[in-house]
């Protein structure tokens, strides 16, 4: 537990840091810096995630279903928490994403204490988790931003984050890999896109209310990291999966929300306060509540 909390420590000084030259850089400027994380950075770290390694077919099915009902799950849980939150649909497109999403590098920091083989399912999970989180992520702003079909599924279809994560997954499972002349500056790229992100976090985060949870934050953290990891472990032993493919999906569900459902939020108009608060909150229980879950799955 230790562990994973000092793993944390730099991750809460950049948003600490971020939160400083948020006072002295001016909103403008963090809009165009969002905007080079969303068409570049992540979607370099994204592609570098998903085509490292090459997944075994059983890993490919068993994962690949096991996280896609996951947030498929999270995205019905969080539906029903509607009523609880803002009154525009876009606002709550905003914060909904946060029932679903996870957080890439915290996953390969969970992850660390245990057995070096349980790197590869996990880089599975996050293969074929981003694309169907950004599925369900860009239609709903789509949608709450009054787009039409058409144009709903245009959004969806050249996101950035699933062309990278389509991309990087079908190398990986097709056992190609860029020339070094290429993979080298998208992997320098995809080392600048968290340290980024975490300052634009802590430059938009409303310090005052992150211990302000309300029934909504309440609701949705819950959801994120309680009801989707113990979904994850209670199904999995229930049908009798294997212990590598059960700590993979508990570990994967209980992550806490990423850094990324800021940066479409910002994209797109809604609320991205409202979502810089609500990832924070869920990141602070996160600390608490992911070493308890992987203590749980290792023992």
């Amino acid at each position: 537990m230790s562990q994973i909390l000092i793993a944390l420590l730099p991750d809460f000084a950049l948003i600490a840091l971020g939160g400083v030259l948020g006072r002295i850089v001016p909103t403008e400027g963090w809009a165009g810096i969002d905007r080079l994380n969303f068409l570049v950075l992540f979607p370099a770290l994204i592609f570098v995630a998903a085509s490292s390694r090459q997944p075994a077919g059983a890993d490919l099915l068993v994962i690949g279903l096991g996280v896609w009902a996951l947030q498929l799950l999270g995205f019905g849980l969080g539906w029903l928490a509607r009523g609880l939150g803002p009154d525009r649909f876009l606002d709550f497109a905003g914060l909904w994403q946060c029932a679903w999403r996870f957080n890439t590098a915290l996953a390969f920091v969970a992850i660390s204490p245990l057995p070096a083989s349980f790197a590869a399912p996990m880089s599975i999970a996050l293969g074929l988790g981003i694309p169907l989180a950004n599925i369900l992520a860009v239609g709903a702003l789509s949608r709450g931003g009054a787009l039409g079909l058409g144009q709903t599924l245009r959004q969806i279809a050249l996101n950035p984050f699933l062309l990278a994560s389509a991309g990087g997954i079908t190398l990986s499972i097709l056992g190609l890999r860029l020339p070094d002349l290429v993979l080298h500056p998208v992997t320098s790229l995809s080392q600048a896109a968290l340290p980024i992100a975490l300052l634009s976090l802590g430059a938009a985060l409303n310090w005052g209310a992150i211990l302000r949870i309300d029934l909504f934050a309440a609701v949705f953290c819950g959801i994120k990291l309680v009801a989707l990891p113990s979904a994850a472990f209670g199904v999995g032993s229930a049908v009798g999966l294997s212990a590598a493919h059960i700590t993979v999906l508990t570990i994967f569900a209980a992550l806490p929300t990423s850094s990324a459902a800021h940066i479409l939020a910002s994209v797109f108009g809604a609320d991205k306060r409202a979502v810089s608060t609500l990832i924070a909150q869920c990141t602070v229980l996160g600390c608490i509540t992911l070493p308890l879950w992987i203590a749980l799955v290792a023992a």
